[in-house]
């Protein structure tokens, strides 16, 4: 889902500049890269946002069936000494209407930062993903799929916080040994209340040979100067651990992440799942995600869901998911980010079909 700029078309520049009369020359580069991502969903029940009941079996064309649509620009430039500068700019489109879509309604909204990058890590300002939520992108079953995955648990419980976290400060360490930490504090603020809208995570993850164990720990306040049309500053305490393990050609991944709302929820979510690349063309992938509220234990749900996608080239995939959810309680967890993100009492039976291109 998030390795952009992949397949990135690569500028190269040379940057000459005239300082006092004197001429440096740097080199630099420069990226655009893309995913487009249309598909057709279909789920046996739907919910009725006015009533909280079932509104019927539903079939529509949806946009990023597997992965989010989007285009951006990332750049580098070799300021020499082993220190670089490196920029993102990232926009979230719709190809159902070529709208703004997964991006906050902005032109950027997804990401826009600039970064220092040297042998002793790299500090980056600006809106950017919080370790939080990339350390649960790396342990995640179905890869952070738009359908019947951990990034459907995700949005559910704390809508886009902790993904676009606006006025961001981060540093990310090298690796030591196969150890490497990150950690993120968005300023928020207003009049009289800096803490307001203030949001910090941290991880630290270890990799050797097929083994990936990755933490991580997110805290956020509500309120603040950011106003985006999708809430961003819901307060939530989140922790998160989690496993992968390749051996050969199938991984398996493990995981436990929390999401603690104060007065409303305490949610934990326990995963597992693995994804096997039967030919290097044909992947196969499932997972199972349990959820239950630690303080109301009659709200609890399960949903599993299985994938395959086949490449017809190396820039272009043809996918296709099925998916199932059961809600008890008051739970209310959905197969698919779009058209199906929250969902109704009992069972529900999803699917979807789609073709994904890189650029």
């Amino acid at each position: 889902m998030w390795k952009r700029g992949e397949w990135g078309i690569k500028v190269s520049v040379l940057a000459i500049a005239c300082v006092c009369g004197d001429i440096a020359h740097a080199q630099s580069s420069v990226n655009l890269y893309g995913l487009v991502d249309g598909g057709l969903l279909y789920t046996s029940k739907t919910l009725n946002e006015t009533t909280g009941q079932n509104a019927g079996h539903q079939f529509s064309m949806i946009d990023s069936g597997s992965a989010p649509s989007q285009f951006g620009l990332m750049g580098t430039e070799d300021l020499g000494g082993d220190l670089r500068v490196k920029f993102k700019l990232e926009s979230g489109i719709s190809v159902a209407n070529g709208g703004f879509n997964d991006s906050n309604g902005n032109l950027f909204g997804r990401q826009a930062w600039v970064a220092l990058a040297s042998r002793y890590g790299q500090v980056t300002a600006g809106l950017q993903f919080s370790p939080f939520f990339l350390s649960q992108y790396e342990t995640d079953a179905r890869g952070f799929s738009q359908f019947g995955s951990g990034l459907v648990t995700y949005i559910d419980n704390a809508i886009s916080t902790g993904i676009f976290n606006s006025n961001g400060i981060s540093y990310a360490s090298p690796n030591v040994a196969g150890f490497q930490g990150s950690a993120m504090l968005a300023l928020g603020g207003e009049a009289g209340n800096f803490q307001a809208g203030r949001q910090y995570s941290v991880s630290l993850k270890y990799e050797t040979g097929g083994l990936l164990v990755s933490a991580a720990f997110y805290d956020g306040n509500s309120g603040g100067t950011v106003q985006t049309p999708v809430p961003t500053t819901v307060p939530f305490i989140g922790r998160t651990i989690g496993a992968s393990y390749k051996f050969g050609i199938v991984a398996a991944k493990v995981a436990f992440v929390n999401y603690k709302v104060a007065g409303s929820f305490n949610n934990y979510i326990y995963s597992g799942g693995l994804d096997c690349y039967v030919t290097p063309q044909f992947d196969l992938n499932g997972g199972v995600y349990y959820t239950t509220d630690r303080g109301h234990s009659e709200n609890h749900s399960i949903m599993g869901a299985i994938g395959a996608q086949y490449f017809i080239s190396k820039r272009t995939a043809l996918y296709s998911q099925l998916g199932v959810v059961n809600n008890h309680g008051s739970m209310d967890t959905g197969l698919s980010v779009s058209n199906a993100l929250f969902g109704v009492q009992g069972t529900t039976v999803g699917a979807d079909i789609g073709i994904r291109h890189t650029f």
